[in-house]
Formats: C-alpha cells, sequence, structure tokens
C-alpha cells in the first residue's frame, strides 16, 4: 500500500478475521468488531456492535436446548443482532466477516444486507474455511483486500514452517495413538472441517472426525465404540475453565469414566474459545497444543502450557 493511499478502516465481525488483522499489522484501523472479539487484548477497546439473542453462558446442553427453542419458535431467525446504526456511524470501507456457520457467528447475507443500506457501502469479505490450508489462504485474502499481501505472504511462510516442524518431527515417533475430538459434550459432536487434519498433522488418527467435512453429532456410544487412546474436549466458545467444569459435571463426568482414555489418563482438556475453534493464525498454536498433548514430554510449546490440562476423572466426585 502506498504511503499516500487512504487506509482503510475496518469493522470484523470474527474473532478469527479480528486476529487476522491484527497479525498483518491492521490493529489500528479497527473501528468496530463482533461481541466475542477479544483477542489480542487491545481489541476490548472496539465498539461491539453484535450480540447473542440466547444466553451463551450456560452449559453445553443449555445452550443447545436454548438454539433448539429459538429456532422452533422463529423458524431460520439470526442468533446473533447486529447494530445497524452503530455500524453506519463507524462508516467501515471494509467489513470482515464468515459465511461457515450462522450459529457460532451473525451470517454473511444479514452483514451484506445491512452493508448494502449504508450511505456508502463496505466492501464485505466473508471467509468460509473447511481446512487448514483455506485458513492460510483466508490470510492471504485479507491482506490482497487491504494492500498488506506482501506482509499476509510472509505471516503465511512462517505458519506454514511451524506447521512443517510439527509435522516432520512427528513422523520419527514409532507411536500414533488414536485421537477423537469433541467438539460440543452435552450433546457430544466429533470435530470436523480442519481438526482431522490437524490430528494428523500432530502425529495421531482421528477415530471419529473426517478432514474436510463438518462437524456432526454422534452419541457418546460411537465413542465408547471408536476406543481412542486420547479424547480430546475442546467445545466451541468454552475457556479451559468452563471445559473442565462441564467436563467434571455429572451428564458428562459418567460418560467419560467410561472410556479407556479417561481411565488411562489420557482425557484431555483444550481451550476451544481461543484454540481450535477460530480459523485464524492461532490454528498453529492449536497443532502445537495438540501435538503436546499426543506425545507428552516430546515438545514444549507456550499454547500447551496456557491452554491445556488433563482431567482426571473421579467417580462419584465432581473434580479435576
Amino acid at each position: 500500500m502506498s504511503p499516500n493511499t487512504p487506509q482503510p478502516r475496518i469493522v470484523s465481525l470474527l474473532p478469527a478475521t479480528t486476529e487476522i488483522a491484527c497479525g498483518l499489522g491492521l490493529g489500528g484501523q479497527l473501528v468496530g468488531r463482533s461481541h466475542e472479539c477479544d483477542f489480542p487484548p487491545e481489541v476490548l477497546s472496539l465498539p461491539a456492535l453484535t450480540a447473542s439473542r440466547i444466553d451463551a453462558s450456560g452449559s453445553s446442553r443449555a445452550i443447545h436446548e436454548a438454539v433448539g427453542r429459538a429456532r422452533e419458535a422463529v423458524g431460520p431467525a439470526p442468533l446473533f443482532s447486529l447494530d445497524t446504526a452503530r455500524l453506519a456511524s463507524l462508516a467501515p470501507d471494509l467489513i470482515l466477516t464468515q459465511a461457515a456457520c450462522d450459529v457460532c457467528a451473525i451470517s454473511a447475507d444479514e452483514v451484506r444486507a445491512a452493508a448494502a443500506k449504508l450511505p456508502k457501502p463496505p466492501r464485505v469479505v466473508a471467509v468460509n474455511p473447511s481446512t487448514l490450508e483455506d485458513v492460510l489462504n483466508d490470510l492471504i485474502t485479507v491482506g490482497r483486500e487491504t494492500g498488506t499481501l506482501a506482509k499476509a505472504r510472509e505471516v503465511v511462510a512462517r505458519l506454514r514452517a511451524r506447521v512443517a516442524s510439527v509435522a516432520c518431527r512427528v513422523r520419527t515417533f514409532p507411536e500414533r495413538p488414536r485421537v477423537a475430538v469433541i467438539e460440543w459434550l452435552d450433546p457430544p459432536m466429533a470435530a470436523g472441517n480442519w481438526v482431522p487434519q490437524m490430528v494428523s498433522l500432530a502425529g495421531g488418527s482421528d477415530v471419529l472426525g473426517r478432514a474436510g467435512d463438518h462437524s456432526h453429532w454422534i452419541s457418546w456410544d460411537d465413542v465408547a465404540a471408536a476406543d481412542p487412546d486420547v479424547v480430546v474436549l475442546v467445545p466451541c466458545g468454552f475457556t479451559l475453565d468452563r471445559v473442565i467444569a462441564e467436563a467434571t459435571s455429572p451428564p458428562v463426568r459418567d460418560r467419560l469414566a467410561r472410556l479407556r482414555a479417561a481411565r488411562g489418563g489420557r482425557l484431555v482438556a483444550i481451550d476451544g474459545h481461543h484454540l481450535f475453534n477460530r480459523p485464524g493464525p492461532r490454528l498453529v498454536d492449536s497443532l502445537e497444543a495438540l501435538a503436546g498433548v499426543l506425545h507428552p514430554g516430546r515438545f514444549r510449546f507456550p499454547a500447551s502450557a496456557a491452554f491445556t490440562r488433563n482431567i482426571v476423572i473421579l467417580p462419584g466426585a465432581s473434580n479435576s
């Protein structure tokens, strides 16, 4: 971008695209965010333009039932609201959003409709990744749209090098544990999209997910039948403390206690709010954390210490 080229005013309505923008040095051009954008911490000073229409602070079962009630009551109505008046006042040149999941964030169609009504309609870029490669391509897309393509290529090259470093190291390990990654706990959901690919890159074999396919509902009997060596819990949007609290609550704990992985001390909670569920640069942190989980003692990554914890299921007790 030429020094004389006006810098675009950017609104990001997805935590992942906010992290992408900041990773490309565009943090100073962000003028608005979603209510879930919280990293890097300085974006919290930006006005939040979205809000959830359901209470997302409860258990996974409570959230699941609230989504179901909302859909039954009003059909395919959006689960998120957009402050269109504030959006207009910010006069963005570019809006970053998503087209992958209308349960996770505001839909691209709603954002495009709102943008079209503004006095000077901004460009809308909607990411829709299903693989790790798609996520890296999204960084290039945002770089191209913001005049930071050279920077985006540098960032992607560094991320690819970190991925390759993990993949090369695990190829020398004789063991390849069977892994189940659970993206929702009650009812359970097997993680899909980029997660099975990350399991493979981290030196494991995903027994429930299908690379590139969407996450899908399963039963705990399905998990038990697959008999994984390692079970990783990464419920979407749950911080590490929430994952542990949910895993050790009676409805979920009793199911987990039946799994060989839990009895063998290989039941692991990972912060799904910051890792795995955000298709941005920190998916590589997620990969590194996963490699540490699957091959304990062989890796020392910052994300492992910050975002992962083994869970011990004590029958009849609710602690970790």
